[in-house]
């Protein structure tokens, strides 16, 4: 099956050996949402979150960082089985470089997405950098990938293929829904 990824990205993509997220603007669509009792309110693409296990039942590490503090955060990376979910983070840099020591990688194998300039800092430390597509466009102009869809949208899916393809895992992946 041929692949929609330049071998160039693939190859790139290949080295790495965890992949890190943010979550408004990538993991949702980045709207900041609240009811009339204060409640914050967050929607997540399923699609995504079947993306991420598919990554950690072949081998990657994921993990979340961001410079919010939410429940529902907590609550979905729990439901996700995402081990390391930093939030509260503005140093989105310094967090993973604490990420790739607590994993044991370099973060030179690590893949991170964000969507704003806050992540630039992780992201050009990641060795593999990626963003939504409608993500700030000075980081569009300097990542590995830019997805074909918008935060919350299925861009972390997109992503995790792309890591399991470069892996070698895509097709069984995908086989073993069939």
């Amino acid at each position: 099956m041929s692949q929609p990824w330049p071998q160039a990205v693939l190859a790139k993509a290949k080295v790495v050996r965890a992949a890190v997220f943010d979550v408004d603007g990538v993991m949702t669509d980045g709207r900041l949402v609240y009811a009339s009792d204060g409640t914050e309110l967050k929607a997540f693409h399923s699609r995504d979150g079947l993306g991420l296990k598919g990554l950690m039942r072949n081998g990657l590490a994921v993990a979340v960082i961001t410079a919010r503090r939410s429940d529902i955060v907590s609550r979905r990376c729990q439901e996700l089985g995402i081990q390391h979910c930093l939030q509260g983070r503005e140093d989105k840099g310094q967090a993973l470089r604490e990420l790739a020591e607590i994993l044991g990688v370099g973060t030179g194998q690590m893949a991170y997405m964000g969507d704003d300039l806050v992540d630039w800092p992780a992201m050009r430390l990641a060795g593999f950098s990626s963003t939504p597509a409608d993500a700030s466009v000075w980081l569009r102009e300097r990542v590995d990938l830019v997805t074909s869809v918008g935060g919350g949208r299925g861009a972390v899916r997109e992503l995790c293929e792309l890591l399991l393809a470069a892996h070698g895992h895509l097709d069984s992946w995908q086989g073993g829904f069939v």
